[in-house]
């Protein structure tokens, strides 16, 4: 069974009169911030924290803004350039310095923005499942930015709007539905349930936009990275994942059998093992 231990949770304020939830596990001298996707939370870390933590590490899982446990204002910028400053914020409440970033899906390219705007932040990056920085959307989330307006409509008086929303999108992550049962899928949706939680889901993929990282050069990311892939993720192909890996100076791709898009979910051990793995590594090693 995957290990899972209780950990310490902090509100951690932005100063722009809201907070973020964060999960600490563990209390090693080295420091990894874990940061998870679209229509997900921090709760899709909770094995890959305990293990890492085991290890030595001190682990922050944390809520992007508006997603989780986290505030979400009605006004709020959820833009992932806005969730790079946010997390910044962040770790100097936690009185981080530095940290190694591991990001799943959409979290992946905020560390990787973090890692570009303010270098001196991140130590190592791990991308997992990243989405290309010209498609950050995708085919699932731009259905949604499309039919925003239908959809609102739609939704706007249902309890369960956000189910039909997010279901498929959480059941195509993994590589057999048995891995996504239906308790497990409603700790996911738990955050959207009520009136408005399809509408503040909506918003969360209409504050997607890939202008903002047209002036990233992967060339100038001089963290070492590890981009991670499930063998079976339908979302980030194999070339995606080589294309990051080949054009960042330090990139090195690293796949994980037999999984999807949700490699946290699905073989957490094996992803502890690969990030602890890449901490231990001196560099030009």
């Amino acid at each position: 069974m995957p290990l899972t231990a209780d950990a310490d949770l902090f509100r951690v304020p932005l100063g722009i009169g809201a907070s973020l939830h964060v999960a600490r596990y563990g209390y090693g001298d080295e420091p990894i911030v874990l940061l998870h996707g679209f229509g997900t939370s921090s709760f899709l870390w909770r094995h890959v924290g305990p293990m890492l933590a085991v290890q030595g590490f001190r682990v922050y899982a944390v809520d992007l803004f508006g997603y989780g446990e986290s505030d979400r204002p009605f006004d709020g910028d959820y833009g992932l350039d806005a969730q790079s400053g946010y997390l910044d914020v962040a770790m100097t409440a936690l009185q981080l310095p530095k940290a190694t970033v591991v990001g799943q899906n959409l979290g992946a390219l905020v560390g990787l923005r973090l890692a570009y705007d303010r270098p001196e932040r991140v130590d190592r990056l791990v991308m997992v499942g990243p989405p290309p920085l010209n498609d950050i959307a995708g085919p699932e989330i731009r259905e949604l930015q499309r039919d925003t307006a239908r959809y609102a409509l739609r939704f706007s008086r249902g309890l369960f709007g956000a189910d039909s929303l997010l279901r498929p999108f959480l059941l195509d992550g993994v590589s057999n539905p048995a891995h996504m049962p239906w308790k497990l899928l409603g700790r996911y949706l738990a955050p959207y349930l009520g009136d408005h939680g399809a509408n503040h889901l909506l918003a969360l993929a209409g504050a997607l936009r890939e202008e903002e990282f047209a002036d990233l050069d992967l060339t100038r990311i001089k963290q070492r990275t590890l981009v991670i892939r499930g063998t079976r993720d339908r979302w980030c192909a194999k070339a995606i994942a080589e294309a990051y890996s080949s054009a960042i100076p330090k990139g090195i791709y690293q796949a994980v059998d037999e999984v999807g898009h949700l490699v946290p979910e699905e073989d957490p051990g094996s992803l502890a093992r690969l990030v602890s793995a890449l901490l231990r590594t001196k560099e030009g090693h």
